[in-house]
């Protein structure tokens, strides 16, 4: 689906879970999962369109769309092959503030990864996961560097979120180099498939995966919330 369609969808849906609350029958939200056509996003802040480093022509040949994007963050790409994730969540109702919400996300997506024998990190300095090849002693890799593998950037309307995450699963990586990701100058990007070639899982079951451990952390935040002994 196209980034602006999608990006309406989100909001349709953001509606439809405010005004459950306003109607005093508050759901958790919902989980949008996608694949866009290549677009690179830019984010508002001053500096971010600078790491954009493809001219208009070349981004022309690659068939690389730009949009403005009003999510968290710096400037990213989205293409085929990647797994977008937009959580719709109320955190009145999950009860966890932004901070909370970016490392469960962070915790999903290492939990999913776990799943297909890659161990996933997260950088102090840096939102989002990364796959470090010390971590990883039984997949090659072509750089000792650690790589990000899941972009992270969201916004908070009302205390629902929008945007979310992206997962590298079969993306064409070429297309990172027209930008400086996340504007993160000389951190490399990394694929699931780079690392684990035909052993890589299929779109359809990556997003299974994910859903199960996003969904289920979820209720298990809900859950430790409503069992705290209250004072």
């Amino acid at each position: 689906m196209p980034y602006t369609e999608a990006y309406e969808v989100q909001c349709e849906h953001h509606q439809a879970v405010l005004e459950s609350r306003e109607q005093d029958r508050s759901e958790i939200g919902r989980i949008l999962m996608v694949e866009h056509p290549a677009v690179i996003t830019v984010t508002r802040r001053p500096e971010a369109a600078s790491h954009v480093i493809a001219s208009e022509e070349l981004l022309a040949q690659h068939g690389v769309e730009l949009h403005q994007t009003d999510r968290g963050g710096d400037v990213t790409y989205h293409g085929p092959g990647q797994l977008v994730c937009y959580p719709i969540i109320d955190l009145n109702a999950v009860k966890v503030r932004i901070h909370e919400y970016i490392r469960l996300l962070e915790a999903a997506v290492i939990g999913t990864l776990a799943e297909y024998d890659i161990v996933g990190s997260t950088d102090p300095d840096a939102t989002g996961v990364w796959i470090d090849p010390k971590d990883n002693p039984q997949h090659r890799f072509e750089s000792d560097q650690s790589a990000k593998v899941c972009a992270i950037g969201v916004r908070v309307r009302k205390w629902i979120t929008l945007h979310g995450l992206a997962i590298n699963l079969s993306t064409n990586m070429d297309h990172y180099k027209l930008i400086v990701p996340c504007g993160l100058a000389g951190r490399p990007v990394v694929s699931i498939q780079q690392i684990l070639g035909d052993r890589a899982p299929s779109m359809s079951n990556l997003v299974d995966s994910l859903y199960s451990h996003l969904s289920g952390l979820l209720i298990e935040q809900i859950e430790a919330v409503n069992t705290k002994p209250k004072l």
